[in-house]
């Protein structure tokens, strides 16, 4: 398994080290031989990943907003298929996890297509990935990003904490709403629908914002569940601070039962996720979230891996959701792999803190910064969840973003499948918030009454 490795990698890897900058000499390479977002622009070697040439900058004829996205590349045909009669083959390509749901299903593939580097971001998200290379730095012991603005903080990352920073700061447009379900499947493939709306303000990406204006709130998040019927009216409001150890997030819940909007300190960390059938944890949600306190964060270097990419066929409004939600795992035939270049980091729980994940690898991709995949291991050392995101570019904004996460317990031998949206509106990104839209936790009783 070759892992590609760089001297500032090596020399930063220590989750202690000093979080500085990089020179303009470093960050001048934004422009020559590394994207505005920091990935390679080159190709392999092998010519088995292409240059990347800007990503998808223009929607497919046809597209218009509000519409599912129409699959570019519909022409494409799989190179291979993955199957356990030839994981020898391709092993080193794969994520723990993946080699483990291929060993455990008889019937899981991994449909592997060829690679296209989709991934783009608007021009003002590149302007300010450039600008934090040379002014943004880790403080208190990598608990808060300083200096950083309306990009990438860590473009050409030093260590593991930086790039776990990049995921958790990555663009994902501005404003958000969208309607998408959740689903538990029995392992006999029975489940019940929780519909969820949810709103989204990154107030790190507001035009306009400063490092000194934007204190210590990174976004907003608000979501109610409308169904099944026990479950509807219960309303969350989130807002995520930067430094979540001296501030922990703010969370506020309303109860439709008792009709108050309570604290909700227990949103973070291991705690059960919404209406998740115990199968993920609140910081499961987004592949991961919230503090990075508890572990420590070892860059292991970058690696050319088979991972979920331009999951246009599950996003797809052609599809039903009982198509997607097969029993034991998703329908695999809906799936796209691909070879891609991604940022490894190993994730190990420090002595004296609690987490049912002693130990987590990331999967990282290096042209978006998306968690494409995690590999989640139980106390006794054995590979316990594994979990993908297969993504797609929304064009109207544009973002590489998911369009589901599928959550598998290989223990129990189910899986967790959020963020769909096939049968139900697509996201909105043009919708209309101020921050005044949040910042009372109030509002919650009366939208919820409404």
């Amino acid at each position: 398994m070759p892992i590609l490795k760089s001297a500032l990698v090596a020399a930063f890897a220590s989750a202690t080290s000093i979080f500085a900058a990089v020179s303009a000499d470093q960050a001048a390479r934004l422009d020559q031989d590394l994207t505005p977002l920091g990935a390679e622009r080159a190709g392999n070697a092998a010519g088995t990943i292409p240059a990347w040439t800007g990503g998808i900058t223009q929607p497919p004829a046809g597209y218009a907003p509000g519409m599912h996205h129409p699959d570019p590349y519909a022409d494409d045909q799989p190179l291979y298929v993955i199957t356990a009669a030839n994981l020898g083959q391709y092993r080193d390509k794969l994520t723990a996890g993946a080699v483990a749901l291929l060993q455990a299903y008889a019937d899981y593939k991994l449909p592997v297509y060829p690679t296209r580097r989709s991934a783009s971001v608007p021009a003002r998200v590149y302007d300010a990935t450039k600008a934090n290379a040379t002014r943004a730095s880790l403080a208190r012991d990598g608990a808060v990003v300083e200096g950083a603005i309306g990009g990438i903080p860590f473009p050409i990352p030093q260590n593991g904490l930086e790039v776990m920073w990049n995921h958790l700061l990555r663009f994902r447009g501005v404003i958000a709403e969208r309607h998408i379900a959740q689903a538990a499947p029995t392992r006999g493939g029975t489940y019940t629908l929780v519909d969820f709306d949810e709103e989204y303000l990154f107030n790190y990406y507001l035009e306009g914002m400063t490092p000194e204006k934007l204190g210590n709130t990174a976004f907003y998040f608000k979501q109610e569940v409308k169904a099944p019927p026990r479950l509807a009216g219960s309303i969350l409001l989130v807002r995520e601070t930067i430094d979540q150890v001296k501030e922990p997030r703010n969370a506020w819940v309303y109860n439709p039962g008792q009709r108050r909007v309570r604290r909700a300190p227990n949103v973070a960390y291991d705690n059960p996720g919404t209406a998740a059938d115990g199968m993920r944890t609140s910081d499961q949600l987004d592949m991961f979230n919230g503090a990075l306190n508890r572990y420590t964060w070892e860059l292991v270097g970058k690696r050319e891996m088979i991972v979920p990419y331009n999951s246009y066929k599950l996003h797809s409004d052609k599809v039903k959701y009982a198509d997607i939600l097969t029993p034991l795992h998703i329908n695999q035939d809906l799936t796209r792999y691909e070879l891609h270049r991604v940022w490894v980091v190993e994730a190990k729980l420090k002595p004296g803190t609690s987490h049912i994940y002693p130990r987590r690898t990331f999967y990282i991709d290096e042209d978006s910064w998306q968690a494409l995949a995690v590999d989640q291991y139980d106390s006794r050392g054995q590979l316990w969840r594994v979990s993908e995101a297969h993504c797609i570019n929304y064009y109207e904004v544009p973002t590489f973003w998911s369009t589901l996460e599928v959550h598998t317990d290989l223990l129990a031998g189910r899986y967790l499948a959020f963020g769909l949206t096939n049968e139900g509106p697509m996201y909105d990104f043009s919708i209309k918030r101020t921050l005044g839209d949040y910042d009372n936790p109030d509002m919650l009783r009366r939208e919820g009454v409404r």
